[in-house]
């Protein structure tokens, strides 16, 4: 296992991963949860990116190998531009999402999704 950091910039903590999800993200490192900010939609474009660079600084101190970063697209949008700015891995988790009819006790019929990781793709 590589001896660098792999930040989860996510609102799904890294203790629900699927197996599968937390080899590939070892890859690159120990994972550290930093969750994902709250984004209010009132914000403006240059209250999201000043969010962004206070979330980059957070994620600068640890020295990551590579950054997954999902969420609130114009956020995400602004992360992944500074990450990439500072030469730093952007990742997104790549799903497969499998959808099943399920009919519940009450013979309602229901569709639930499952999403099964498949891999990381750089931004």
């Amino acid at each position: 296992m590589s001896q660098g950091i792999f930040i989860n910039h996510t609102n799904h903590p890294s203790d629900g991963w699927e197996e599968e999800q937390v080899q590939a993200a070892e890859a690159y490192g120990k994972v550290v949860d930093l969750p994902f900010p709250s984004v209010s939609p009132e914000l403006n474009r240059e209250d999201v990116h000043a969010l962004a660079e206070k979330f980059l600084a957070r994620i600068l101190d640890r020295n990551p190998a590579a950054v997954l970063c999902q969420g609130e697209f114009s956020y995400t949008y602004a992360m992944v531009n500074l990450l990439k700015m500072h030469h730093i891995t952007a990742l997104a988790a790549s799903s497969e999402r499998i959808v099943e009819n399920v009919k519940g006790t009450d013979g309602v019929e229901k569709k639930v999704s499952v999403f099964r990781f498949v891999r990381f793709r750089e931004y």
